[in-house]
């Protein structure tokens, strides 16, 4: 049984579709700056595929078919990753509309003010004896 014409117009869309999304459009190249920095860029992506086409009635043998494919593709940049002397901080573009998500976002922040004051209270603490 013989591939029908659709199944080529899918097979070039989805070729297509692949060429333009792969891994490294989800998380990008790092970009290193000149002291030691790391910066990853982090994107969403999003893509639709529509197909379709139908055979048209022939009083000859030949089949006649008619169709078309189209895709698109949207990469919205989301955030960077922040890799500075082993600290690793996530940096948002836009601030989520979530609030539980807003909180878990600033927990690192939090914790890292609040390791730090206790870290200074210690160190008078040891000062003052």
């Amino acid at each position: 049984m013989s591939e029908h014409p659709i199944q080529g117009l899918m097979d070039t869309a989805l070729a297509r579709i692949k060429d333009m999304v792969d891994s490294n459009t989800i998380i990008g190249e790092p970009i290193t700056m000149g002291d030691g920095t790391l910066i990853l860029p982090v994107s969403k992506v999003s893509f639709g595929f529509a197909s379709g086409g139908s055979d048209f009635p022939s009083k000859t043998p030949k089949e006649l078919f008619g169709g078309g494919s189209g895709a698109g593709v949207s990469i919205t940049p989301q955030a960077f990753l922040v890799v500075k002397n082993g600290d690793v901080k996530l940096l948002q573009l836009a601030d989520p509309a979530n609030p539980a998500d807003r909180i878990i976002n600033a927990m690192p922040e939090v914790l890292d003010k609040l390791q730090s004051m206790f870290s200074k209270k210690e160190e008078k603490g040891a000062s003052a004896e």
